[in-house]
């Protein structure tokens, strides 16, 4: 039977521990007990953790044999997919981020758009912990060894500011809507099919309606290339997940 994998929150030596909400769901919802054994994520291994200690906002874990090395410790292994995200719908968003969590993103960055609507621009900074919160959950069913990266929302034009969005990244794609169809329409699958050997990208999906144009113009002037996803119009979750599972397989 596969063991149930937490991340933690704190590592010292041989001892793991998981705090606040974190431990909460572990003490109350799945009714942890001493001796308990799941497998711990420490940010460099997974090694086996047996429970030591139980309260409602706090549990501790023995930490034991290890199970292997993660990825994060051999950062060239695999590509890494960085997801500029506008901020629509909270539930379909949140589901978006969720999923893509799942299937291997490495960075989210919600993004504010011109068509992103304004109540719900206003409201995305205080989502930002509930966000965290939900790529860890998403890490830890999915057994990452980590969750990704992030970031509070930025305005469009703050996406290429230093510490938003890596200067390693060299390939940057974004989904337009407007191609579909058209006789320019290229393909994300097309774009990254040349760009094989490269493990750090960048995709922009916009929100319901796409990008405006004057965004757009701005992606252009900053270098960005222009893809779709097929003949079809995704909603903005749909393009997300498989924008993230189309590139992260043509990178592998």
């Amino acid at each position: 039977m596969t063991r149930r994998r937490w991340i933690a929150d704190e590592v010292t030596g041989d001892t793991a521990a998981l705090v606040g909400e974190h431990a909460a769901h572990l003490a109350r919802v799945l009714r942890a007990e001493i001796g308990q054994e799941f497998d711990i994520a420490t940010g460099e291994e997974i090694r086996r953790g047996t429970i030591t200690t139980i309260s409602y906002d706090r549990i501790e874990f023995a930490l034991g044999k290890k199970q292997y090395r993660t990825p994060r410790s051999k950062p060239f292994d695999a590509p890494k997919i960085t997801l500029a995200l506008a901020i629509f719908k909270f539930d379909r968003m949140e589901w978006a981020i969720e999923k893509c969590t799942e299937i291997g993103v490495a960075r989210i960055i919600p993004v504010i758009a011109r068509r992103s609507d304004a109540h719900l621009a206003a409201a995305a900074v205080k989502r930002h912990e509930r966000w965290q919160r939900i790529v860890r959950q998403a890490a830890e069913q999915s057994r990452r060894a980590a969750p990704p990266e992030i970031t509070a929302p930025v305005k469009l034009k703050d996406l290429d500011d230093a510490g938003v969005l890596p200067e390693s990244v060299q390939t940057r794609v974004v989904l337009a809507e407007s191609l579909v169809g058209s006789e320019e329409d290229i393909r994300l699958r097309e774009i990254l099919g040349s760009r094989s050997t490269e493990v750090e990208v960048a995709l922009a999906v916009g929100p319901e309606g796409g990008w405006a144009d004057g965004e757009l113009a701005w992606f252009y002037e900053m270098g960005w290339a222009a893809a779709s996803l097929g003949d079809t119009v995704l909603r903005a979750e749909t393009a997300a997940i498989v924008a993230t599972a189309l590139a992260l397989e043509a990178l592998r």
